[in-house]
């Protein structure tokens, strides 16, 4: 049996410094089926320039060893490389036939959801594979909640999941699904009987770091997340405009917004630029290494995330495998990441909020009692994860 590996995301992504949430996925499938499969997995790719085919062993490899080395010591890099300095790297990871369905029995992985919305490249690539389709589904929120997504984003992902379903029907394959909120939101997409398995995603392991501190001695709150409506920050700008318009300054907790900044943003980005009232007290990060990260999640009374929905919430166990309390909204996929230990609040309780920062900023019972819980989180791992996948691969 051969094990198909799709890295076409992580090839696509050639010019980023720092890699996204799905970047970091990609890249544990490939880390973890490597461990398990060894020589039986190929990588293979659909290239920028729309060509598919595998990748020689050594090249995947190569590139998958600079990729980490880049995400882990570029801290000061600009987010887009210039394309003529990738350009003889580009040429290096173009895809052959070489290897291309020469295996009797096959799986093909795929982790991401680049090129899912052609389907008719995706059947195509499974015929020449003569492989059947095991595909992770991160969530399906641009269906569900179109008034999150871009325009189109709706419709483009309503063609993913279509593709996804087609694709496992013809093949006889099956779904991973990153919780099982989102498997009950993909199951009616597909054809009954069809194989689900539910697999939490692994907590990205960061790296070891002192705690940060403000150098006024302020206790301050960590929300991490690209800034888009569906996370919710206006309900944290508000509640920090508040607190700074009724408490002294020198009592105002500090709040440090880690993401980049996505769609339909305008009310977030306006208030983060314009609002006089959150000057000294909010503080926007675009981009964050992952050892700055780790050392302002350990130093943070709590991380706070008041999302409307979610697939999954990797940053309620990044904090939590820290250490670090939570404060996030009520959601079946983040309480299956966070088990008992967060504090859960509705997304629209805004005194339930002010309450909740309070407390934890002075060290109140409410955060007394989370640090009582946390020890007994599970911190699920990406062994975890990829035996799951593996026990799938097995059953088709």
């Amino acid at each position: 049996m051969t094990v198909i590996l799709d890295i076409s995301r992580l090839i696509s992504r050639l010019r980023y410094s720092t890699p996204s949430g799905v970047d970091r996925v990609e890249m544990a499938y490939a880390r973890g089926l490597l461990a398990r499969y060894g020589n039986a997995l190929a990588f293979a790719a659909v290239h920028p320039t729309g060509r598919y085919g595998r990748l020689p062993r050594r090249t995947a490899l190569a590139y998958l060893d600079e990729l980490d080395r880049r995400w882990a010591s570029e801290a000061n890099a600009p987010r887009l490389r210039p394309l003529a300095s990738v350009l003889p790297q580009l040429a290096a990871l173009m895809p052959t036939r070489q290897g291309v369905g020469s295996s009797q029995r096959a799986v093909y992985v795929q982790a991401s959801p680049h090129h899912l919305t052609k389907a008719a490249k995706v059947h195509s690539i499974l015929a020449r594979e003569r492989a059947k389709f095991l595909c992770l589904v991160h969530d399906l929120i641009p269906i569900e909640f179109p008034e999150y997504a871009r325009p189109s984003g709706a419709e483009l992902h309503r063609q993913r999941i279509e593709t996804i379903a087609s694709a496992i029907a013809a093949t006889g394959g099956a779904a991973i699904v990153n919780s099982a909120a989102t498997g009950r939101s993909l199951k009616p997409w597909l054809k009954p009987g069809t194989a689900i398995h539910v697999a939490l995603l692994g907590t990205e392991q960061l790296p070891p770091a002192i705690p940060h501190a403000a150098k006024d001695g302020r206790p301050y709150f960590v929300c991490l997340g690209t800034i888009e409506p569906r996370k919710n920050h206006l309900l944290l700008l508000h509640l920090w405009r508040h607190l700074a318009e009724t408490m002294p300054p020198e009592r105002v907790p500090r709040l440090i917004v880690v993401g980049r900044r996505g769609w339909e943003n305008e009310q977030i980005v306006d208030m983060l630029e314009r609002c006089p009232a959150l000057v000294g007290h909010v503080t926007e990060l675009g981009g964050c290494p992952d050892a700055h990260l780790s050392a302002l999640l350990r130093g943070s009374r709590a991380l706070l995330m008041p999302t409307f929905a979610e697939g999954y919430g990797m940053p309620v166990a990044e904090a939590l495998s820290v250490g670090t309390p939570v404060i996030c909204s009520d959601l079946a996929a983040l309480r299956e990441a966070g088990g008992t230990a967060p504090d859960y609040l509705d997304p629209l309780d805004g005194r339930g909020w002010k309450a909740a920062v309070l407390d934890h900023a002075a060290g109140g019972p409410m955060r007394l009692a989370q640090m009582e819980r946390l020890p007994g989180w599970h911190n699920p791992t990406w062994p975890e994860h990829i035996k799951i996948v593996s026990h799938a691969i097995t059953g088709l």
